[in-house]
C-alpha cells in the first residue's frame, strides 16, 4: 500500500487518540480503507483487544490483505466466524459478526471490560433497531474507557429523521463527529497540487438511440405523473426523473407507499414496477449491444401480455400502450435489422449452430487451407452475405458509440507508447498497461469480446461487425427456437411474470454459454469431419493445438485424443499407449502399476513446445496488456497501485474513481498518468453524474449544517437498583396481596435464532435482562409459565404452509400454562394481512368444502383458505393458544413489560430441558437402548415413553407389574395392548 498522503495523516491525528469516540463522514474514493488499516496497525498490540464490527466478507478480506501488506502479519487480522471456538476468540484485532457478538457478550464469553475498543464500519446504518446500537449499549454497560470509532463514507443515506447524525451518534454514544468532504481544504490542497492527464470525451448518441432516450424519459414522466394521480394524500414532491436516475429512488418509493400499499391498487404497485424497469431501460440503452437490448424489450412485452401459466395478463403497464413506447421498439428493431417491405412476414428458421458451412471455411481459412471461392460473378454484395440470413432481412447492426471511441483511444496509446519508447533511455522500465473500467461485469465481458476481435481496418462504426453478426445468428436461433415452442405448447413458450423479464432473458439470451450446448453435443462428430476435410483439400495436420482465431472465425473444440501431435511427439505417445495397455488388467484388478524403466520420456529440451511456451502460456509485457475492469469498492485503490497503469479508460463515469485516480497521482507523483473520460453527451448518463456529485455535495452541508447547531447528547446510565422494578410480585397470602420485596433482576430467556430479528435490542433498552439460550420450545421465555412463539407475517404465511406453526403450538401448549402467538408487523409497513383488494375473495376462500368443481372420481374440490381462515383453525384446534398483535418491536417491547409484571422470573436451566427430551434430534442419554425397546411395545408411543421411565426402573421391572398397574401408567386400552404383548406375545 502506498504513503499516506498529508490529509490522509491529517484525519489520522484527528481520531487517533484511544481516550476519545469519534465518527468519520468522508468522501468516497478519497482512502478511507487506508485510514481504517492505519489505525489498526496503530492499535495492533498483545496488550490491547480491538474489535471490526458490521464489515462484509470482501471488506474483511481485503482489509486482512492490506494489514498483511503494511506489516500486520502476527496474527494480523482474525476473522470470528460460527466455527470459531470459545477458546480461540482471544486477543489481538479481531473481525466478529454483530450476532456472534452479542451474544458472546451477553453470556460473557468475552471479557467486555477488556475490550480496547471497537471500530463499527458503515456508520450510517445504526439506528435504534440494528444489532450495533446494541452492542455498543452493552460495551458501555461494563466498559467505560473503551474508544469507539466509526465509519462512514456515504453521507447520502444519512437523511432519514428529523436529526439523522445526532441519532446515530446517540446510538454509538460518540460526542465527536469529524467531516470530510471533497471541497474541505485540507483534501483540495493535497489533491489539486499534481492532477493527472485528463482527456475528456462527449460522445453522442446516434439518432435511434437518442428516440429511444426521449421516448424512454417521455414514458418516465408520464409513469410518474399517473403516480402522483393516484396518490394524492402522500408527499410526492420527490418524485422527479432526475431522482429516477438512481437505483436507491425505488427504494424511496416503495418507503412513501408502504403505510398504506395494502390499500393502493393493483395499478399503483404496476407503476411502481415500471419505474424501475423503465430505469434499467435507460441503463441497459447505454451499455447493452443493440440484438440485446432488442431482445429484452421481446422479453419484456411477452412478459407483459402473458402470465407464467400462459394466460393473459390482466393488469399490463401503461406505458406500454403509449406513442413513445411504440418509438421504442421500432427504434430497437430498426437498430439491428430492417424487414424488406416486399416480404409479407420473416419466417426464422430454427439455425443448427453445428452445421454451417461459413464456419468450417473460417476455420480452414485460420489453418492456412484456403480454397478459391466459388464464382459467382461480380455481386459482391450475394458473396458477403452469410447464408443463414432469412430472405427480407437486412443486418443493420448498430454499435454502441462507444466502442469505436474506445478502439481510437487504444490506438492512440499504442502510438504513445511507440513514440516514448524511441525516447526512453537505454535500461529504463516504465508500465505501460491499459486499464480499462466499466460499470459491470457484462460491460466488460461485452468489451472484452469486441476488442479481441475487432477489425482495425474497418471503417468507424463497423470494427465490431464480426462480433455482431455472430450474435445476430444467436439471437435468429433464439427467435426460431420461441417460434417452435409457441407452435407446440403455449405454456412453454410463456413468459415468467415479474415485472422486468429479466430472468428468462439472462438464462436464454444473455448467457451464450447455455445457447451453444448444441455445440458439445457433436464435438466428436465435428473434429472427424474437420479430419476429412483436411484431407480432401490436402493440407497437412496441425502443428499446435492451441485453438486459433481469425477475424470472424468460429472457434473449434477437438476431442483430446484427437488433438494432432507432432512427429517428434508420436513416439513418445506410442509408447505411452502401449504403457496403459499393458497395466490395463492390473487397473481393473485394483494392483498397484509396474513402472517400467525403459519408458521414453518426452524430451521437452528438443521438443518444438517449449520453443513456443513463451508465447502460448508466458506472461504478457507490459504494452500488450489491456486489462478491462468493473469498478469496485475500495479494492480499485490497491488494483491502481500494483498494475500501476499509464493510460486508464473510463467507459463510464463515476465519481468515487475519479478520486481514487486523484488520490493514485497525487501518492505516485513521478509517475505519469493520462485518463479518458468518456460520457454521452445529453443523456441520463451524464445528468446522473451532475446529480450524484451535487446530491452528495448537498449531503455534506447538511450534516456540516447540523454539526454547528447539535447540542451535546447526554447518555444516561442504566439503573440496575429501581424501586419500582424490584417490587414485582404479589403474594396473595401475604396480608391480602401485600408487595414482597424482590432482588432478582427482570430477564427473559431469548431462543439464539431470534438475534437475527431486533426485538432483542429493544427488550435490553427497556430495562429487561436478556438471556441467550438454545431453546427447544417457544422463542421467549417471560415467566415459568408464558411462552412466546413470535412470527413476523412472512415467517407466519410460510409455518402455515409447512405446517410448523402447528408442531410448535401443541409443544408450547404441552410443557407452558401459558402459551401466546406473537403476530409482529413492522413499524412502517401496513397493519394488516393481507391486500384490501383481496378481501372479497375471504368468503371464498373458507368454504370447505366445494363440491361444484368435483372432478370425474367425485373427490371434493377444497378452495385455498386465507390466513384469517387458518388462524380460526388453529384457535379451534389450540383452544390454549393466546394470539397478541403486535404493530411493531416497539409495542412488542412493552407488551412484553406488562406480561412480566407481578410475575416471577424464568429460571434459562430449566427454559433449556423442557421439550428436549420430546425432541427426537436430542440425544436421550443412558437411558437411549431402553427407550429404543420401550418404543417398539404396543401402547407406548413417544408421548408416554417418558412417563413409563419415570415410573419404572427397568425392563424387568415393568414385565413384572399386573395388567391393573400397567394400565394405571398408560391408560385402559394402551396398558391392556401392552400387558398382552408382553405376556402373550404378538398374536398376529
Amino acid at each position: 500500500m502506498s504513503t499516506l498522503l498529508p490529509f490522509h495523516r491529517h484525519i489520522i491525528e484527528k481520531i487517533h487518540d484511544p481516550a476519545t469516540s469519534d465518527l468519520l463522514v468522508i468522501a468516497r474514493g478519497v482512502g478511507l480503507r487506508r485510514i481504517i488499516c492505519t489505525l489498526m496497525k496503530i492499535y495492533d498490540s498483545p496488550q490491547n483487544l480491538v474489535l471490526l464490527v458490521n464489515a462484509t466478507p470482501e471488506e474483511e478480506s481485503a482489509i486482512g490483505e492490506e494489514l498483511g501488506i503494511i506489516g500486520c502479519r502476527k496474527p494480523g487480522l482474525r476473522v470470528v466466524s460460527h466455527e470459531t471456538g470459545s477458546k480461540e476468540r482471544q486477543g489481538g484485532i479481531i473481525s466478529v459478526t454483530s450476532r456472534i457478538l452479542v451474544v458472546d457478550m451477553l453470556q460473557s464469553d468475552i471479557p467486555t471490560e477488556l475490550i480496547t475498543g471497537m471500530m463499527v464500519l458503515h456508520a450510517e446504518k445504526v439506528t435504534p433497531l440494528v444489532l450495533e446500537a446494541f452492542i455498543v449499549r452493552l460495551f458501555r454497560e461494563k466498559n467505560k474507557n473503551g474508544f469507539i470509532k466509526a465509519f462512514t463514507d456515504q453521507p447520502e443515506h444519512i437523511t432519514s429523521g428529523l436529526s439523522p447524525l445526532k441519532n446515530i451518534m446517540k446510538e454509538l454514544q460518540i460526542r465527536n463527529v469529524h467531516i470530510y468532504p471533497r471541497f474541505h481544504e485540507e483534501l483540495k490542497k493535497c489533491l489539486e497540487r499534481r492532477r493527472a492527464d485528463v482527456v475528456e470525451l462527449s460522445q453522442h448518441l446516434t439518432e435511434p438511440m437518442a428516440d429511444i432516450h426521449h421516448a424512454i424519459i417521455e414514458c418516465m414522466n408520464s409513469t410518474l405523473s399517473e403516480l402522483k394521480r393516484s396518490n394524492t394524500n402522500l408527499d410526492l414532491d420527490d418524485f422527479n426523473v432526475q431522482n429516477a436516475y438512481f437505483q436507491s429512488f425505488e427504494v424511496i418509493v416503495r418507503r412513501q407507499l408502504d403505510s398504506v400499499w395494502h390499500k393502493v391498487g393493483p395499478k399503483t404497485k404496476q407503476l411502481v414496477n415500471d419505474l424501475g424497469i423503465l430505469r434499467r431501460l435507460l441503463y441497459y440503452l447505454l451499455t447493452y449491444d443493440a440484438l440485446q437490448f432488442h431482445s429484452y424489450l421481446e422479453v419484456l412485452i411477452a412478459a407483459n401480455n402473458a402470465t407464467a401459466t400462459g394466460g393473459t395478463k390482466q393488469h399490463q403497464s401503461p406505458w406500454m400502450l403509449t406513442d413513445a413506447a411504440n418509438i421504442i421498439f421500432q427504434s430497437a428493431q430498426r437498430r439491428c435489422f430492417t424487414v424488406s417491405s416486399t416480404s409479407k412476414k420473416v419466417v426464422t428458421p430454427v439455425i443448427d449452430l453445428t452445421e454451417d458451412e461459413d464456419a468450417w471455411a473460417a476455420l480452414d481459412e485460420a489453418e492456412g487451407h484456403t480454397t478459391a471461392p466459388p464464382n459467382k460473378g461480380n455481386d459482391k454484395t450475394e458473396e458477403s452475405r452469410p447464408t443463414w440470413l432469412p430472405k427480407g432481412l437486412e443486418p443493420v447492426l448498430e454499435e454502441l458509440p462507444k466502442w469505436n471511441l474506445l478502439s481510437e483511444i487504444i490506438l492512440e496509446a499504442e502510438g504513445e507508447m511507440i513514440r516514448q519508447e524511441s525516447l526512453a533511455k537505454p535500461g529504463s522500465t516504465r508500465s505501460n498497461t491499459v486499464l480499462v473500467m466499466t460499470s459491470s461485469i457484462r460491460t466488460c465481458n461485452l468489451l472484452t469480446e469486441f476488442l479481441s476481435s475487432m477489425d482495425h481496418d474497418a471503417p468507424p462504426g463497423s470494427r465490431g461487425r464480426a462480433m455482431m453478426l455472430r450474435k445476430l445468428r444467436l439471437y435468429l436461433w433464439w427467435k426460431g427456437k420461441m417460434d417452435e415452442r409457441k407452435a407446440t405448447n403455449k405454456a412453454a413458450s410463456s413468459m415468467p411474470d415479474n415485472g422486468t423479464g429479466k430472468g428468462i432473458f439472462d438464462a436464454i439470451y444473455a448467457d451464450q454459454e447455455d445457447l451453444s450446448e448444441a455445440l458439445k453435443k457433436k464435438d466428436k462428430e465435428k473434429a472427424q469431419r474437420a479430419q476429412n476435410r483436411r484431407r480432401i483439400r490436402g493440407g497437412a495436420p496441425a502443428t499446435s493445438s492451441s485453438p486459433v482465431k481469425g477475424k470472424g472465425s468460429a472457434t473449434t473444440r477437438l476431442e483430446p485424443q484427437e488433438i494432432p501431435v507432432p512427429n517428434a511427439m508420436q513416439n513418445d505417445t506410442d509408447e505411452f499407449a502401449k504403457f496403459w495397455a499393458s497395466q490395463g488388467e492390473a487397473i481393473l484388478a485394483g494392483q498397484p502399476l509396474n513402472v517400467i524403466d525403459d519408458l521414453v520420456l518426452l524430451d521437452f529440451e528438443s521438443n518444438t513446445l517449449e520453443n513456443d511456451f513463451d508465447t502460448n502460456y508466458g506472461l504478457l509485457a507490459p504494452e500488450q496488456t489491456v486489462l478491462v475492469r468493473a469498478y469496485s469498492d475500495d479494492t480499485d485503490d490497491r488494483i491502481l497501485q500494483e498494475i500501476r497503469p499509464k493510460f486508464i479508460v473510463m467507459v463510464e463515469p463515476d465519481m468515487d474513481f475519479v478520486r481514487r485516480i486523484e488520490v493514485y497521482k497525487s501518492s505516485n507523483p513521478g509517475l505519469a498518468v493520462r485518463v479518458y473520460h468518456m460520457v454521452y453527451a445529453n443523456s441520463s448518463e451524464e445528468h446522473k453524474y451532475l446529480a450524484g456529485i451535487r446530491r452528495e455535495k448537498d449531503a455534506f452541508e447538511r450534516l456540516i449544517k447540523e454539526r454547528g447547531s447539535m447540542l451535546i447528547t447526554l447518555v444516561e446510565d442504566r439503573r440496575s437498583d429501581n424501586s419500582d422494578s424490584m417490587i414485582k410480585t404479589i403474594s396473595s397470602r401475604l396480608a391480602g396481596g401485600r408487595r414482597e420485596l424482590n432482588k432478582e433482576p427482570s430477564r427473559v430467556v431469548v431462543d439464539m435464532r431470534e438475534f437475527r430479528s431486533t426485538l432483542p435490542s429493544l427488550l435490553h433498552a427497556s430495562g429487561l435482562q436478556v438471556i441467550p439460550a438454545t431453546l427447544t420450545v417457544g422463542d421467549y421465555i417471560l415467566t415459568p409459565d408464558i411462552c412466546v412463539e413470535r412470527k413476523s407475517l412472512s415467517d407466519l404465511k410460510t409455518s402455515f404452509n409447512n405446517g410448523r406453526l402447528y408442531t410448535q403450538c401443541e409443544m408450547m401448549s404441552l410443557h407452558y400454562k401459558y402459551p401466546i402467538l406473537l403476530i409482529e408487523f413492522e413499524e412502517d409497513k401496513a397493519f394488516s394481512l393481507d391486500i384490501m383488494a383481496d378481501m372479497k375473495t375471504y368468503g371464498k376462500g373458507t368454504r370447505y368444502p366445494s363440491k361444484q368443481r368435483a372432478g370425474p372420481s367425485d373427490q371434493p374440490h377444497y378452495n385455498s383458505p386465507t390466513i384469517q381462515a387458518k388462524i380460526v383453525l388453529l384457535t379451534l384446534t389450540f383452544p390454549r393458544v393466546r394470539i397478541i398483535w403486535s404493530s411493531s418491536p416497539y409495542a412488542t417491547s412493552e407488551i412484553f413489560n406488562d406480561l412480566k409484571a407481578n410475575n416471577a422470573e424464568p429460571d434459562p436451566s430449566k427454559s433449556v430441558t423442557i421439550g428436549a427430551d420430546d425432541d427426537p434430534d436430542v440425544g436421550a442419554g443412558i437411558n437411549a437402548a431402553a427407550e429404543e425397546v420401550l418404543r417398539y411395545i404396543p401402547g407406548i408411543t413417544a408421548h408416554n415413553v417418558k412417563l413409563v421411565m419415570h415410573k419404572v426402573k427397568n425392563i424387568e421391572e415393568l414385565c413384572n407389574l399386573s395388567l391393573s398397574e400397567v394400565q394405571g401408567i398408560l391408560g385402559a386400552d394402551p396398558g391392556k395392548a401392552c400387558y398382552q404383548f408382553i405376556h402373550e406375545g404378538d398374536k398376529r
